[in-house]
């Protein structure tokens, strides 16, 4: 595989907003995905994002790891894992019926508009369709391991949950590191499975992860740069702009990949 200078610099500039959203805003990440779908192609950049998100993970753990709040993670994990599941067995059923219809972005960012919705009028609604309900929780966790592992875009559906709790933004990132940190490791065997099931469409290959290392600096700097101004963003202004971000980025699921 030849990558162009041009598909290049875009990765660079994937990876820095991953290194970003990890220790800063975490609902940048999801602009990620668009960018290194044009990379290396919808299906490719599945795999080849892994190893940069778990790169991104390390450092959150290493700036945050003492704010996590485990009560949310157990409550959720269950229902991620399923989501995980589902998630495998439909892109299993897509590799072996491939078509260029890419139905995945929109049916994700339709899940994200509707958490968002729920999350916005939390107050009118009642206990039981807030996102951190019991029924808000198992939707979330559904959700995120699902679009985790179908297209790496579970990023506004945790944020929309994250900030329902109304946790303080330390916790949200110590409590958001720990979940992307142990689910995208969670993911890397599943996509070696896939791999090895479908191996003429391959989800991790050599120059993915060569492609992988030359990020890496990248990804330092993105994460040093987010841990720089989150100290900076008032919480109720980090709160709003999580949710925007969100919000674009769902939209932006709608829009066909090249």
């Amino acid at each position: 595989m030849h990558l162009e200078a041009l598909q290049y610099v875009l990765g660079a500039v994937a990876a820095f907003i991953i290194g970003f959203s990890k220790t800063g805003v975490p609902g940048t990440g999801i602009l990620m995905v668009p960018l290194m779908a044009i990379v290396f192609g919808p299906q490719l950049s599945l795999g080849a994002t892994i190893p940069m998100l778990v790169v991104g993970d390390c450092f959150a753990v290493a700036f945050y790891r003492a704010n996590c709040k485990w009560e949310h993670l157990k409550r959720l994990a269950p229902w991620v894992v399923t989501g995980l599941i589902l998630g495998t067995v439909l892109l299993d059923y897509w590799l072996d019926h491939k078509s260029k219809h890419d139905f995945l972005g929109p049916l994700i960012g339709t899940m994200v508009l509707v958490m968002l919705g729920l999350s916005l009028l939390r107050g009118k609604l009642g206990d039981r369709l807030v996102p951190t309900s019991p029924e808000g929780r198992a939707l979330t966790g559904l959700v995120a391991g699902f679009s985790t592992m179908v297209s790496n875009a579970a990023g506004p559906v945790m944020a929309i949950y994250m900030t329902a709790t109304g946790m303080p933004k330390e916790q949200l990132m110590g409590t958001s590191a720990w979940y992307f940190f142990i689910f995208n490791l969670s993911k890397i065997p599943l996509l070696l499975i896939l791999t090895v099931r479908h191996p003429s469409m391959p989800m991790i290959t050599g120059p993915t992860l060569l492609f992988n290392l030359a990020m890496f600096p990248v990804i330092v700097v993105g994460a040093f740069g987010g841990k720089w101004l989150l100290p900076r963003i008032p919480q109720k202004q980090f709160t709003s702009l999580i949710l925007i971000l969100a919000a674009i980025a769902a939209l932006s699921l709608y829009l066909p990949k090249k």
